[in-house]
């Protein structure tokens, strides 16, 4: 993953808990790493570990981790960074849903080295819609969980987000219905 990932972690966590628990994050995770460069391409192990030491550190589950970092993703990096990228996505929840699939393709432009997850939409309905999420990466269902619920903070809807199907029950893909 891009050093922004952990960057965004980083600052998830100072802001919440201060920098004291980053420094204990990164010592129980084992993560060695002072400053992460953003367009820099870092090993995917090293977010999951940082997941992993901040759910010891802050004694709540790694999905739960998983849940604020998809939250702050949206709600801070993707609007502090990305604000008008963000803003080309929609008008409303359902509009920036149903462009969901084709946003990753603009993100490729800025970070060539990407691998994103693919997300298609099915079921668009007028307060809800099905978002398909495939990806090579395993375990960060609870990530695009956090991400769909940041999109409805986003636009001030209330969301309930409801997982379908998962691989962790031998689907090839998550789908997460998402109603508003």
């Amino acid at each position: 993953m891009y050093g922004i990932v952990n960057k965004a972690i980083q600052e998830l966590l100072t802001h919440n808990y201060g920098e004291e628990t980053w420094d204990k994050v990164k010592e129980k995770s084992g993560v060695d790493v002072d400053y992460f460069l953003s367009n820099e391409p870092y090993d995917d192990e090293i977010t999951y570990k940082l997941a992993g030491g901040a759910s010891e550190v802050l004694g709540i589950t790694v999905e739960q981790v998983l849940q604020a970092f998809g939250e702050w993703w949206i709600l801070k990096t993707g609007k502090e960074k990305y604000g008008s990228l963000m803003e080309t996505g929609g008008n409303n929840l359902r509009e920036f849903l149903v462009n969901l699939p084709m946003f990753h393709n603009r993100i490729m432009l800025m970070f060539p080295k990407l691998t994103p997850p693919e997300f298609k939409v099915s079921n668009a309905e007028e307060n809800s819609i099905h978002v398909h999420y495939h990806s090579k990466r395993e375990g960060l269902q609870e990530f695009v969980r956090g991400l769909l619920s940041g999109l409805g903070k986003m636009y001030n809807v209330p969301v309930t987000i409801e997982l379908l199907q998962s691989r962790n029950e031998g689907s090839l893909h998550e789908i997460f219905k998402v109603s508003w």
